[in-house]
């Protein structure tokens, strides 16, 4: 399953966790992703994963 906005195609990002002895390992930020229902032309519902932030964005733009 794709971690990746439907909308925007935001997707995750790679880093590092950093220690306190300046230890560096691997991690991945992830997008904070949401499940919304959004209804298309012919009636039906279709659920797509939405990115947080496009969200955001969406609510202010109308």
């Amino acid at each position: 399953m794709a971690r990746r906005c439907a909308l925007s195609g935001k997707g995750p990002l790679v880093g590092n966790n950093v220690s306190h002895a300046n230890n560096k390992t691997k991690r991945r930020f992830l997008p904070n992703l949401r499940t919304i229902r959004i209804t298309l032309e012919d009636g039906t519902t279709q659920k797509i994963k939405v990115a947080a932030s496009t969200l955001r964005t969406l609510k202010k733009n109308g």
